[in-house]
């Protein structure tokens, strides 16, 4: 099994692979991986791992929000473990995501604006402490291919369930916007692999950290495909009876904060 030791990048989030991910970098241990990273070669990916905390906070008490006080304060340095307990790798989930930064920009006032997108799935194996920012041993975490079920293949199997996932994700899509059938999402606007079906709808859906943890970690795409179609019939059934809300966009996540 492949193994490397990259930069880690905890959030309260689930990174999917093929998901785009902004980034709104200002706490001190975060700027340094960025400017690691910046140092890279430029042929060279820029990459770390993003994974969901467990328990823990992401933002330094300086974050958007906070009292002008505190935010003139200037940046506050924590160790890289500080707000994740005495064992940081219990506090995040295992599996994570490799994520290349395709564009940092470091603004005047030294932090930065990261666009990463999701590559890899990877499980923690150890995390390293001693740095100026959190790293992490980890290996690639392949789909398992599933046996043949029923006569079929695996991958007829997850084709099938793709076009059953793409079915329900539009009727959900229609009652989470309030829409109707002639403004909906086409199939020809949505991806054909199952694959890629499978992490696009999980990171669309309005669900919680620990549901989309338990997709990204499914061991093959089959296994995701068919908790997603029960997930999504369930999900549009609550929301008939919800307020109109807004359409997602399938490929980009909300800007997080460090």
């Amino acid at each position: 099994m492949t193994t490397a030791r990259l930069p880690l990048f905890p959030l309260n989030a689930v990174l999917f692979p093929g998901l785009v991910l902004p980034l709104n970098v200002f706490e001190e241990r975060y700027r340094a991986l960025m400017r690691e990273l910046l140092d890279t070669d430029e042929d060279a990916p820029r990459r770390f791992v993003v994974v969901a905390i467990r328990d823990g906070r992401e933002t330094a008490p300086t974050a958007t929000g906070m009292p002008d006080a505190v935010a003139a304060a200037g940046p506050v340095e924590r160790a890289p473990a500080d707000g994740f307990g005495p064992d940081p790798i219990q506090t995040f989930h295992r599996v994570g995501c490799v994520a290349d930064a395709a564009k940092i920009h470091e603004r005047a006032d030294g932090s930065f604006e990261v666009l990463a997108t999701g590559t890899t799935r990877v499980r923690l194996l150890s995390v390293d402490t001693s740095g100026p920012y959190l790293s992490a041993e980890v290996e690639e975490l392949p789909e398992d291919p599933a046996g043949e079920e029923g006569g079929h293949s695996p991958e007829e199997e997850a084709g099938a369930l793709a076009e059953g996932v793409l079915r329900a994700f539009r009727s959900y899509q229609k009652r989470l916007a309030g829409a109707d059938e002639r403004s909906l999402t086409t199939g020809a606007d949505l991806p054909d692999d199952p694959s890629v079906v499978s992490y696009l709808v999980a990171a669309a859906a309005v669900l919680d950290v620990p549901t989309k943890q338990r997709l990204l970690q499914a061991p093959d795409t089959a296994t995701r495909l068919r908790e997603e179609l029960a997930l999504l019939r369930k999900e549009t059934a609550v929301i008939r009876h919800l307020p109109s809300l807004p359409a997602l966009d399938l490929t980009r996540a909300p800007t997080h904060p460090n």
